[in-house]
């Protein structure tokens, strides 16, 4: 018999042991164990709840960001640079479902264009057409239903907002007003532009991947552990083999013995958990004293996240509470150079996101009650994938943070196309559709949007990020270890019995946030150790 939920498991070796139930990870332990031969372990460094009432209401309102709040309990927080004078606190969930417990409630697929480089990288399994039926089976689309596009039947419950609220309302005329194009089902690849935001948010309550992976039923399968406040803190690497994971449990640490380990920690903390077992950069981990068990020189040496800024605007009227989501429309355009010359044509996958809070920054930052009245943001991200981005150990001592530097801003490029993104903003804030019901932006004024010198001082002032950090421990070929570090089904190169399932392996960062993906990325690598005949009950029966 499995070992009852919360307490230490007994000495004894699991089929797979899935490091992390977050986003992809709650992917994982359901899909693995939904072969009843399999014995599958996730453990987690945060708190594993049975169903919505384990979570509580607050944690799961969608007028809510709990990622978005200071040191709140559902997640961890990580010091970063942005640049060299912007430092930050970027938030993880720690929580069953992980971010997407705290994120947003944004679900927006990868574009065509970004599978289709990652898979031109080495990695033929993720083409468009390969991932379709992935991305098809992995939803139930509440607007469309089963269709070429999309599925009726899978655990991720998805709906788009309706612009029945007079900002929303505003927002998607003004962007008609400057020529951008409809884009009324922002998953289906259409050319980029104005729609509402595909979510996850259904009536109001978020449906995280742990609520729709790993629900009261699925957890009592007598095939699957889930252990909560277990913190990973290395791999077990034997003979070349990952034969187990220590994890710490109120100040004891202990073994779990494995056929296979999969990291789906997250961006930030699987490339960590990598280096303390001595996978990495050969000079890091001898610089720390971490013997090499393989060198890995990807790990950390280069990731993808969005850059952001926000712009506030006031509105005229005391309006009503949103209904349901604190999400507006999202306008997706592609970056001009400056002008917003050819804003109906501009082409490509869309570089930039302009996305729309119905409640403002001060509620989603403090979780207060009501959202009526105040300033209402729009989230301002220039989205091209570009990997700038490095990660390194610090010290062999796991509770030592990573040195971590997003390097943003640092090409004329990366400032031209926020440039872009604030004065798009502005121009539809100062736009006939938006004069009756704002008073225009806050900020920044024409003194600053009309010189580019003084805007770029002003976007290094209000820098964040998006927090969509990818490529971590990127998948690629074997022989090109200096870019790849695992393969399109993240096993890792070098170690046999080890594989990472989280956002970490993209090569880098999607045109879009990468929620959507995550749940993907457990789909894929779920089916891909299920039809390996090297792993153990290799069997398949869907």
């Amino acid at each position: 018999m499995p070992p009852r939920r919360g307490t230490a498991p007994v000495r004894r070796r699991y089929d797979v042991v899935v490091v992390g139930a977050g986003t992809a990870g709650s992917v994982l332990a359901a899909r693995l164990s939904e072969d009843p031969d399999r014995d599958v372990l996730v453990v987690d460094a945060g708190p594993l709840p049975r169903g919505p009432a384990g979570f509580g209401p607050a944690l799961l309102d969608g007028l809510l960001v709990p990622g978005a709040q200071p040191n709140h309990p559902a997640t961890s927080a990580h010091p970063v640079c942005l640049t060299p004078t912007r430092p930050w606190l970027v938030p993880r969930g720690r929580v069953l479902g992980g971010s997407s417990t705290v994120n947003g409630g944004y679900f927006v697929r990868a574009r065509r264009e970004d599978f289709d480089r990652w898979a031109a990288a080495g990695n033929p399994a993720w083409s468009y057409e390969r991932v379709l039926p992935f991305l098809r089976a992995l939803e139930n689309d509440l607007d469309h239903g089963d269709g070429p596009l999309h599925g009726d039947r899978g655990p991720m419950r998805i709906r788009r907002g309706r612009p029945d609220h007079p900002a929303a309302a505003a927002f998607r005329d003004a962007a008609h007003a400057l020529g951008f194009p409809d884009d009324p089902d922002k998953n289906d690849q259409a050319p980029p532009g104005f729609g509402p935001v595909p979510s996850n948010v259904i009536d109001g309550v978020r449906r995280n991947a742990g609520l729709s992976y790993l629900p009261p039923e699925v957890l009592d399968r007598p095939n699957l552990t889930a252990l909560g406040s277990r913190t990973a803190r290395r791999v077990v690497v034997e003979n070349g083999r990952a034969t187990g994971v220590v994890v710490e449990h109120d100040g004891r640490r202990f073994a779990l013995d494995a056929g296979t380990v999969v990291l789906s920690a997250g961006a930030l903390v699987t490339p960590h958990l990598l280096q303390l077992s001595g996978i990495g950069p050969r000079a890091d981990l001898e610089r720390v004293g971490i013997p090499v068990v393989r060198d890995a020189p990807a790990v950390g040496s280069g990731f993808s996240d969005h850059p952001q800024v926000v712009l506030e605007w006031a509105p005229r009227d005391v309006w009503r509470e949103p209904s349901g989501s604190w999400l507006g429309g999202c306008l997706h355009l592609t970056s001009t150079g400056g002008t917003l010359a050819g804003a109906g044509s501009g082409g490509g996958p869309g570089d930039l996101e302009i996305l729309q809070s119905l409640v403002p920054l001060s509620h989603l930052v403090t979780g207060g009650a009501g959202t009526a009245g105040g300033p209402l943001p729009f989230l301002v991200s220039a989205v091209a994938p570009r990997r700038t981005g490095r990660l390194r150990i610090r010290s062999a001592d796991p509770t030592t943070p990573l040195s971590i530097d997003y390097g943003y801003l640092g090409s004329r490029e990366d400032q031209s196309r926020l440039r872009d993104g604030v004065r798009v903003t502005a121009a539809l804030l100062e736009s006939p559709p938006f004069a009756g019901v704002a008073h225009g932006p806050l900020g920044p004024g024409p003194e600053v949007l009309d010189h580019d010198d003084a805007l770029d001082q002003w976007i290094r002032e209000h820098l964040g990020t998006a927090q969509h950090t990818c490529g971590t421990v990127p998948m690629g070929p074997a022989d090109e270890p200096r870019h790849a570090a695992v393969d399109q089904f993240g096993r890792v190169h070098g170690v046999r019995g080890l594989r990472v399932a989280d956002t970490s392996i993209l090569p880098d960062a999607p045109h879009r946030g990468p929620a959507a993906t995550a749940v993907l990325i457990g789909e894929v690598i779920a089916r891909a150790i299920r039809n390996d005949p090297s792993e153990p009950c290799p069997r398949d029966p869907r």
